[in-house]
């Protein structure tokens, strides 16, 4: 891990653990010319803690774990393989990663950033699943900018 990963002071407002690991993994994801699309809703009506759209049209879905307890409770993160190319797990450096599924990837965050540590397992979407993950990535992204303007418009995940 690098030297940037040393735990640092969490900036105010920042005070819930998946909260500061999910802001470390936008910034990675960003700096890495990703779209990210925070609690986006998925077909199968699960909702992916964040959904990334990269510069090639990979979609990654990333799992944010706070605890090993968080980890061994929520097992439905399965279900999101189907709807990406890559399934990550993002964890706070302290997480004990080797409990962690091998072929799922790995980012190790804070505040103030992240590290992906490895990419894990490329599983190519099928034509038809990729082309609804793009529409409702889009929509659910369009919507948002679109309440940001005129709040009356309602949750456009809702639809």
């Amino acid at each position: 891990m690098s030297q940037a990963l040393t735990p640092l002071p969490v900036p105010e407002g920042f005070g819930e653990p998946a909260h500061v690991i999910r802001r470390g993994v936008l910034r990675l994801l960003h700096g890495c010319g990703f779209a990210a699309v925070v609690e986006l809703s998925l077909g199968s009506g699960r909702r992916a803690d964040l959904a990334a759209l990269g510069p090639s049209g990979e979609i990654w879905i990333v799992e944010i774990k706070s605890s090993i307890a968080d980890y061994r409770a929520d097992r439905k993160w399965h279900e999101y393989r189907m709807h990406c190319d890559r399934l990550l797990f993002a964890v706070a450096p302290e997480f004990p990663i080797e409990c962690l599924p091998a072929d799922a990837g790995l980012i190790v965050a804070d505040a103030y950033g992240g590290e992906l540590v490895y990419p894990g397992a490329l599983h190519r979407l099928p034509a038809a699943t990729r082309k609804a993950m793009l529409i409702r990535f889009a929509r659910v992204a369009a919507g948002r900018l679109a309440m940001q303007s005129d709040p009356s418009l309602g949750d456009p995940d809702l639809r």
